[in-house]
């Protein structure tokens, strides 16, 4: 008689965030980070409620040949996750032994890109497979997606084909790779993208089918200290960016510019974009959601040609979020100018 595998050791780390939201009443709260005390007109809503121990018991029996290990790391909505708790759940998952064999991570939606990139750039998919998951619905919704994503994150994560793939993304039965998925819908379960390149692969029957995955890239170091202030602006039609220069004054350590088009400013804002590069980092990113910011095409003045003149840092293929997060890493290390413009560079390739 054939004997059963061993079962695969996985460990699954919340949180918060619409996949653990439930409306808002008694019992326990979230931190104060996602508290809206006070508020008392309209719908209470929901908030994130349920954590990594209940997940385990829902799904389990899903997953036969699985075991799920839970840990409840943070309970917040994820536009309160901060740069400190992603550095936290890095530091759980390089804390894990040899007996794990992969990760899943559940968090909102709404910053799935910015975490997935950040593990993914600082290497915590190194030893195992690392999967990020949410849900676009709440736990009390009709059709509600959460159990279903977690099935398939813990599936991606238990399989030895994930290994070496970097940080993974889980979504809707699709597999994405975190250096390309970004969030492209408030409402559809499948609300996510990987424009142009595509998903990486697919749970289809309980079944893991990984395809071609992005080229691997040498980890960064894990920054320490406090997390430096990087803002995102987004260009539009005839603004002269005026607000630039005063972000330094502000106590920003670096801006992103989402430009129109291939990453492209009015003339009107060329100088306040210029008397900003003087001061802090400036990369450019494409505000359109698919394709990288361009590099020697346009060469009007608030083109990309003109922009790089002033020492602007073209952000590849880097949306702006991912953008901001790689800008606050390479500021933590205490990177030179040039090694900032470096790592732009390097991690915006495709």
């Amino acid at each position: 008689m054939l004997s059963s595998p061993p079962l695969r050791r996985v460990r699954l780390i919340t949180l918060g965030g619409t996949i653990s939201s439930e409306p808002a009443g008694p019992g326990p709260e979230t931190t104060g980070r996602g508290s809206s005390e006070g508020l008392s007109d309209g719908p209470a809503g929901v908030v994130p409620r349920s954590g990594a121990g209940l997940f385990q018991q829902e799904i389990q029996h899903w997953v036969p040949g699985v075991e799920l290990v839970p840990l409840e790391l943070r309970m917040v909505p994820s536009p309160s996750l901060t740069m400190a708790d992603l550095l936290a759940l890095h530091a759980a998952i390089a804390g894990f032994g040899d007996d794990v064999d992969g990760v899943v991570v559940s968090q909102g939606t709404d910053t799935i890109e910015e975490t997935a990139f950040v593990l993914d750039v600082l290497g915590a998919a190194a030893r195992v497979p690392v999967v990020v998951t949410g849900a676009m619905r709440d736990r009390t919704t009709p059709g509600a997606d959460g159990a279903a994503n977690l099935v398939a994150a813990a599936l991606v994560a238990a399989s030895p084909d994930a290994r070496g793939a970097g940080v993974l993304v889980q979504i809707a039965d699709r597999t994405h790779a975190a250096r390309w998925v970004t969030k492209r819908s408030t409402f559809r379960v499948d609300g996510f993208s990987s424009e142009p390149f595509g998903p990486v692969g697919a749970v289809v029957e309980g079944v893991v089918h990984l395809g071609g995955v992005p080229r691997p890239r040498p980890a960064l170091p894990v920054p320490t200290g406090e997390a430096p202030r990087v803002a995102v602006v987004v260009a539009g039609l005839g603004d002269d960016l005026a607000l630039l220069p005063g972000l330094a004054d502000a106590g920003y350590d670096g801006v992103v510019i989402a430009g129109a088009g291939g990453g492209h400013v009015a003339a009107s804002a060329v100088e306040n974009v210029a008397a900003t590069v003087a001061r802090i980092p400036v990369v450019m990113c494409s505000r359109v959601g698919s394709g990288p910011a361009l590099t020697q095409t346009y060469g009007y003045p608030g083109g990309e040609i003109d922009l790089a003149r002033v020492g602007t840092v073209p952000g590849g293929g880097l949306s702006a979020p991912k953008a901001r997060m790689l800008l606050m890493l390479l500021v933590a290390s205490g990177a030179t100018p040039d090694e900032v413009r470096d790592g732009i560079v390097r991690y915006g390739r495709d």
